[in-house]
């Protein structure tokens, strides 16, 4: 889960600096580094909503401009990586993939206390929940879910090299190293007992394929609700929340966009805190649909999705627990912290069950 950057300061919001920002130290920084920035008073606030990454809003008189830094407290070594963030958007710039303009990238953590970046505001909302979606009406939510798919579809057609991102990754062996990346994570963030948790990460392992795709560039969280997006007329204008983008087999964007779009879509929990506004129980097409309306517009070959189901499954399990882990130690900013770790256990089951189709 992750932060767009989509809101602005709420009426009487009162301008002080938010957890995770030290506004003199900030302002400091961009005086000496983007001097054009700083014209005004500096402002921050907690752009509510995501749960990893922290997303503030920054104002400098009437200038606003995006900043993005890692979680507090307790940080998997690679899961954050603002580095990789800022790359990859500078680089899809002078593509038909729709992202913010990188402005500046600070990887000194005396500054913040971990690295950042800033990036320009975006047009545009984020579509997240029942009370956005509900009133869009059948015919703007198929379209909104079409135009998600055709984005993803032209991030997929891209030439990792004509962008300069053919050293992004390593596409061999990406699908098993998957595995092992989000097993280790789950290791480092395990603090209760997890029923089946470790039956699907053996299943996973022992049955990677090879990834006929790979080398294609993986956005890695793609939903939604990591777009900045308008209804009227409907269209893209960003997309956000590449902190775990990498060189890869792009079905696990699809079987990820799957999970949340079938498997927490689907849940009865009450006030889904992950996927409250997203598919057919919001009213959007299947997600079969989908995958039809991307392999009409992509040359990847979509072929049988259950394995990619079973990895976003756990994928998203093991987030949400890390999530979970986070709001147990008091280290979380932001509602709907208590019940995410609710969500690990459905796609758990969910997970194994993919993982077993043959």
């Amino acid at each position: 889960m992750s932060d767009p950057a989509a809101s602005a300061l709420r009426p009487g919001a009162v301008p002080a600096a938010p957890a995770g920002i030290d506004l003199d130290r900030l302002a400091s920084y961009l005086a000496t580094h983007r001097p054009e920035l700083t014209a005004g008073p500096l402002r921050a606030h907690l752009i509510a909503g995501g749960k990893s990454n922290l997303t503030y809003l920054l104002r400098f008189g009437e200038r606003e401009v995006v900043l993005r830094r890692p979680p507090l407290g307790h940080v998997l070594a690679t899961a954050h990586d603002m580095a990789r963030e800022f790359r990859v958007i500078s680089a899809l710039a002078p593509t038909e993939v729709p992202v913010p303009g990188a402005l500046l990238l600070c990887t000194d953590t005396e500054v913040l206390g971990a690295p950042f970046y800033l990036m320009e505001r975006m047009p545009g909302e984020v579509f997240r929940t029942r009370a956005q979606t509900d009133p869009l009406g059948d015919e703007r939510r198929r379209a909104l879910a079409m135009a998600m798919m055709d984005t993803l579809a032209a991030l997929h057609t891209v030439e990792p090299a004509a962008v300069g991102l053919a050293d992004f990754g390593r596409p061999e062996g990406y699908l098993a190293r998957q595995v092992r990346r989000w097993a280790g994570q789950l290791d480092r963030s395990r603090s209760r007992d997890l029923p089946g948790i470790d039956e699907l990460r053996d299943l996973l392992a022992a049955t990677a394929p090879e990834g006929a795709n790979a080398g294609r560039i993986v956005h890695g969280d793609y939903r939604l609700d990591n777009l900045l997006a308008s209804a009227d007329p409907v269209a893209v204008h960003a997309v956000l929340d590449w902190e775990m983008a990498t060189l890869g087999d792009p079905l696990a964007d699809l079987g990820l966009l799957l999970t949340y779009w079938d498997v927490l879509g689907d849940s009865d929990t009450a006030g889904n805190p992950v996927a409250d506004g997203l598919g057919p129980r919001a009213g959007f097409p299947t997600g079969a649909e989908l995958i039809d309306r991307y392999a009409g517009r992509s040359d990847v070959d979509v072929g049988p999705l259950h394995w990619h189901v079973a990895l976003g499954c756990f994928k998203l399990a093991v987030i949400c627990e890390g999530i979970h882990y986070r709001h147990t130690l008091g280290q979380t900013l932001g509602e709907g912290f208590d019940r995410i770790g609710e969500m690990v256990a459905p796609l758990v089951a969910h997970g194994l069950t993919a993982a077993r189709e043959r």
